[in-house]
């Protein structure tokens, strides 16, 4: 099965566990593309999204799903996200498409947060993808270094700048045995905005689509 089947497949099973008339989490990246068009064929009527990225509010409203200010509905009963890597921990690195801010502040004011993944994501330990970290463009240089100092060896994302105008450091060579440790140290650093370690607040549920079907975790 082809990895944009199996997103397809992993994005129906989400579809079940949401409730039309509600307002919903929605994250970033092709695996939630794959869910935006499932949601529009499903015609699940719901009250709104909160988007997490410019790119998707572009494609929810394009469906005709309202986008609604998080600072105006609440807390939110469920959001639907993918990511770029889990443990078995239903700890996540996310960032790749540059939406990480976004992302963990719609998955703090969410109850529930549902990770959609193919099996391909899936890792023992997190950091074979490059961890990826928001910086204020002025305190890049000064998180480069401690960074570095944490063990890891930091790269500008070229020519990439996220929505709320800020660079990206994707870090390879930490040690991320202990990602809420890792967590806390690196968002502690003066200029960073977040990084992509969705530890201290991980998945409530993964769904992994796999050539056998999907499996819960």
């Amino acid at each position: 099965m082809s990895q944009d089947r199996l997103k397809i497949e992993v994005a129906k099973a989400a579809l079940a566990q949401v409730e039309a008339g509600t307002v919903l989490g929605v994250g970033t990246g092709s695996t939630v593309n794959a869910f935006i068009d499932q949601l529009t064929a499903s015609g699940i009527q719901l009250a709104g999204a909160v988007s997490s990225s410019e790119a998707t509010t572009k494609r929810l409203q394009e469906a005709g799903i309202e986008v609604l200010d998080l600072n105006h509905t609440g807390d939110l009963a469920l959001y639907i996200d993918g990511a770029d890597e889990v443990d078995p921990n239903r700890r996540l690195i996310k960032g790749g498409g540059g939406a990480l801010t976004r992302e963990k502040i719609v998955a703090a004011a969410s109850r529930r947060f549902i990770c959609i993944v193919d099996e391909s994501k899936c890792v023992k330990v997190l950091g074979e993808f490059p961890l990826p970290v928001e910086v204020l463009p002025m305190a890049r240089a000064l998180v480069a270094r401690r960074l570095v100092a944490l063990g890891g060896t930091p790269e500008l994302r070229d020519g990439f700048t996220t929505d709320q105008g800020n660079v990206i450091l994707d870090v390879r060579g930490l040690d991320l045995v202990d990602p809420v440790k890792m967590e806390t140290a690196i968002n502690q650093i003066p200029g960073v905005v977040t990084c992509g370690l969705f530890a201290q607040r991980g998945a409530d549920e993964v769904l992994v689509a796999t050539e056998g079907g999907i499996e819960r975790r």
